[in-house]
C-alpha cells in the first residue's frame, strides 16, 4: 500500500445496492476476461520475439497498449490525452495517485515500469506487471546502489522506462514532492549525453456525486475494496492525461535539477487541471 500522510482524511466507503454489485461483478467478468485473452496473446507473440529482439516488444507493446484502453472502457472510465508520448530513449515520470495508472500509461506508450517490490504480490495488478516485464526495486537505502546500476543497465540497452517520482501515491489533489534518487541513473558515463527524460501529469475526475478523490488510493485504504468501488460506479469518470516536452539529460548539472525541472512541469500542469476537479 502507500504511505501517505494520514492527516488526509480516508474515502468514506461508497453505498452499494443489488444493482451496483450486479455492475461490478458484470465488470469484474469482462475485466478478466480481455485481461485474460489479453495475456494469451502476448505470451504467444513473445515466444517469437524473445528469439528475435530480447526484451524489445515491438509487437507485444502493442497488445498491452490495446489491453489497457479496452480495460479503461470496461471499468467505466474516459481518457483524454494531450501532448506524444516521446520515443526517445530515457525515461517518462508522472505522478501517481491509483492503481488505475498503470492502465492509462501503459495504454499510451511501449515502456517498461519501474515499481516497488509489493507490486508483485498485488491481485491481478501484480501479475500484469510481472507479465509485461515491470522492473521491481526495493524502497530501501541499503539497495540504492544496486537499484540504480540495474536502472541504468535497462536505459543502456536502450529500454525506455516509467516510473513514479513521489514513491507514493497521492489522493489526487496535490503532486507530492519527487524524489530524486532514481534520476542518478541518468547521470552514467555511458547513458548522460544519449537519454531523455519526459514529464507527464495524470488528474482524475470523479463520478457525479462522488467525492473528487474517488479513482484515489491511498493511506490505508484495502485495494479489493477500492476495486470493488470503481467497478461498481454507475456514472463515468473520466482522465486528463499530459505529456510534456521531454527534457535533454546533459543539459543538467545533477540529478537534483533535473528532478527540480520534472516536478515543475507536473506540478504546473497538474494545477491547472485541479481547478476543474469538482469537490476542490
Amino acid at each position: 500500500m502507500t504511505d501517505f500522510d494520514h492527516i488526509t482524511p480516508e474515502l468514506i466507503a461508497p453505498d452499494l445496492n443489488f444493482r451496483a454489485y450486479l455492475r461490478a461483478i458484470i465488470r469484474l467478468v469482462l475485466l478478466v476476461s480481455l485481461l485474460v485473452f489479453g495475456s494469451a496473446v502476448y505470451i504467444i507473440i513473445r515466444m517469437f520475439e524473445w528469439p528475435l529482439v530480447g526484451k524489445n516488444r515491438p509487437v507485444s507493446g502493442y497488445i498491452t497498449k490495446l489491453v489497457c484502453k479496452g480495460s479503461l472502457l470496461v471499468i467505466g472510465l474516459r481518457l483524454f490525452v494531450s501532448g506524444v508520448p516521446m520515443n526517445k530513449k530515457g525515461a517518462i515520470v508522472s505522478n501517481h495517485i491509483s492503481w488505475l495508472d498503470i492502465f492509462v500509461l501503459n495504454s499510451q506508450a511501449r515502456m517498461y515500469f519501474v515499481a516497488k517490490s509489493e507490486v508483485s504480490g498485488w491481485p491481478i495488478i501484480g501479475w500484469l506487471a510481472k507479465l509485461t516485464g515491470t522492473i521491481f526495486i526495493r524502497r530501501n537505502k541499503l539497495y540504492a546502489k544496486s537499484q540504480i546500476k540495474l536502472f541504468e543497465d535497462c536505459l543502456i540497452e536502450g529500454q525506455r522506462v516509467l516510473f513514479f517520482p513521489e514513491g507514493t501515491s497521492s489522493d489526487g489533489l496535490r503532486v507530492l514532492p519527487f524524489k530524486s534518487t532514481l534520476f542518478e541513473s541518468f547521470f552514467g558515463k555511458s547513458v548522460k549525453d544519449l537519454t531523455f527524460v519526459q514529464p507527464a501529469s495524470i488528474s482524475y475526475f470523479a463520478p457525479h456525486s462522488k467525492d473528487a478523490r474517488f479513482y484515489a488510493w491511498f493511506g490505508e485504504m484495502s485495494f479489493a475494496k477500492h476495486f470493488f468501488w470503481v467497478l461498481s460506479a454507475k456514472n463515468r469518470g473520466h482522465i486528463k492525461l499530459k505529456f510534456y516536452p521531454p527534457l535533454k539529460v546533459n543539459k543538467f548539472n545533477n540529478r537534483k535539477q533535473l528532478t527540480d525541472a520534472c516536478f515543475f512541469e507536473v506540478q504546473e500542469g497538474f494545477m491547472r487541471q485541479l481547478k476543474e476537479i469538482k469537490g476542490y
